[in-house]
């Protein structure tokens, strides 16, 4: 590959970056992956991953810590320059970002439905332990990876590993650069945390009462947070969402 075509890359990576943090995906104080996870998830080279971090340290998005638990962490994450790459990325991915979030609503609508009714009462008390987690996680990354713990709870419960599968699929290909849940920025992220609280509430009572029907309809209806969240950031990159 040229020197162009690598400079290329390195400034595709680059964007993507700066749209998962400014996003979410990747939230202030929270490390990044190595970089050889990073390019498994970008599908590129590390080389191209090393050069695109060690831009946004340069630009102060980014810090290097040093020693035992070093590595690359998230310093600030929307600074007035990130807008112009947030705008490219997620306008170029809009009409593939709705779409997929349709497949994906869909898919936790039938993973919640048959956890309603496959549910043990073992897994009742998981699911009721994660919702309870979450509702005392502190706001932002504790309460990211809490979230994340109770729907891997209820897809556990529902015991059909292909469609895990697919779900995990689609949700990768949603994903800007990181294998988690957006989570917005910290405006509005105590307002979100506060809904999401709710939904969550009301889609455990669902599937630990039985409610199979219902649950499936909780479960569609929660995952518009993600494309409402980057419905906000497209605005605040100063474009227009397509469609």
């Amino acid at each position: 590959m040229s020197d162009r075509g690598t400079e290329t890359r390195v400034d595709e990576v680059e964007d993507r970056l700066v749209t998962a943090v400014a996003v979410g995906e990747y939230l202030p104080g929270v490390g990044l992956p190595p970089e050889r996870e990073l390019a498994a998830l970008l599908g590129v080279a590390r080389v191209t991953v090393r050069g695109a971090l060690a831009r946004l340290v340069d630009r102060g998005l980014l810090e290097t810590r040093r020693g035992r638990g070093g590595g690359t962490f998230v310093r600030t994450q929307w600074p007035d320059s990130s807008s112009e790459a947030v705008g490219r990325v997620l306008l170029a991915r809009w009409a593939g970002i709705q779409d997929t979030a349709d497949a994906i609503a869909l898919l936790h609508g039938a993973l919640a439905t048959a956890a309603t009714e496959r549910a043990t009462p073992a897994d009742v008390v998981r699911i009721r332990d994660a919702l309870a987690a979450f509702r005392a996680a502190a706001s932002g990354s504790d309460k990211q990876q809490a979230d994340a713990v109770l729907h891997r709870a209820v897809i556990d419960a529902a015991r059909n590993d292909a469609l895990r599968a697919a779900l995990a699929g689609l949700e990768a290909q949603i994903s800007i650069a990181a294998p988690a849940h957006l989570w917005g920025t910290a405006d509005g992220m105590a307002d979100m945390e506060e809904r999401a609280l709710h939904e969550h509430e009301a889609l455990v009572d669902a599937v630990c009462s039985g409610r199979a029907a219902e649950a499936g309809v909780l479960a569609r209806r929660h995952v518009g947070i993600d494309v409402e969240l980057l419905e906000r950031a497209v605005v605040r990159a100063g474009q227009v969402p397509r469609g």
